[in-house]
């Protein structure tokens, strides 16, 4: 039995409806609906049952309910007093410069706001940077763009980030539509990160699987030269969709690469838990919460959560 599982049934009898729960929840109708089925299961009776008024509690599922709302008190009781004992001590979070400009400020001052007295260093550097780091401890924990961390390090998956052609509005060559395959692109002058970033890693390989020739006018490491040299028309780029959100880029024109190999995925990656500082835990928890909070609200161009599963590596 799982927390979620009892904030899930709290939120559908509170409601009394499926649907109105996942939205309060952020979660789809079905899986709410699958995890109360497995809590049934588990308890081996129905807790549920559905009538033309809504969903209501069977005289189980009212037992059951009282109870439940009286350890999610004790629980979010635990939370308080935990961030009251005042964590303390410092943590390195490290973020590839297109992440860092969707997260970097919300998640610096959730972290002031839970753990004031954590101190914070952020680095931000290219994803081909910050795996290095990491094995080399200079970081605790960064999200990087691959689903497989070759070293022994915690790993949760956290979302994926569909890639799209971004240019000026005129710019000779940019496709028309919502949407482009990779070998259509032609000779369309492109301005992409060089082989040291891992977002080219991903484009080249779909490059190849395409047997597609970019046109490559110039190779930029910095995404704030790069989207300068992008809206000044020198060329289009294929990013993910985070430097969309960003109020200078407005007035840019935005594709959406259909290619399946054009997602990146995007992991929350730390030293082992051995190793991890409770400074280091607890930024971990804040930054995937915020993440979250900015996919639900749509914020997050392209952006899907995935399920928050903790694995090693």
């Amino acid at each position: 039995m799982e927390l979620r599982q009892l904030r899930y049934f709290v939120s559908v009898v509170e409601h009394g409806s499926m649907g109105k729960a996942a939205l309060e929840l952020g979660v789809v109708t079905s899986a709410l609906s699958q995890q109360i089925s497995r809590l049934e299961s588990e308890l081996s009776t129905r807790l549920l049952q559905r009538t033309s008024g809504g969903t209501v509690p069977t005289d189980a599922g009212i037992a059951f309910w009282r109870q439940a709302q009286l350890a999610l008190r004790h629980v979010d009781d635990a939370a308080h007093a935990a961030r009251q004992a005042r964590l303390s001590g410092h943590v390195s979070v490290g973020l590839a410069p297109s992440t860092a400009s969707m997260l970097g400020l919300p998640f610096m001052k959730a972290m002031r706001e839970r753990y004031p007295d954590v101190r914070l260093r952020m680095v931000e550097s290219l994803s081909g940077y910050l795996a290095p780091m990491l094995g080399a401890r200079q970081i605790d924990l960064a999200i990087l763009f691959h689903d497989a961390p070759a070293q022994r390090w915690s790993a949760m998956p956290l979302l994926d980030e569909r890639l799209f052609l971004i240019g000026a509005p005129g710019l000779a060559g940019m496709p028309q539509g919502k949407q482009v395959r990779i070998a259509k692109l032609g000779e369309l002058p492109l301005i992409l990160p060089s082989s040291s970033h891992g977002l080219r890693a991903l484009l080249d390989t779909a490059f190849r699987r395409t047997n597609h020739q970019p046109n490559i006018n110039a190779e930029l490491d910095g995404l704030a030269l790069l989207m300068d040299a992008v809206r000044a028309g020198l060329g289009a780029t294929i990013q993910p969709g985070a430097p969309l959100a960003r109020p200078e880029n407005e007035s840019l024109v935005s594709v959406r690469i259909a290619d399946k190999e054009a997602t990146r995925p995007n992991l929350i990656v730390s030293v082992s838990d051995d190793e991890l500082s409770p400074a280091g835990l607890a930024a971990r928890v804040v930054l995937a919460d915020v993440a979250r909070e900015i996919v639900r609200a749509g914020r997050w161009p392209g952006a899907t959560l995935r399920e928050p599963t903790l694995h090693k590596t």
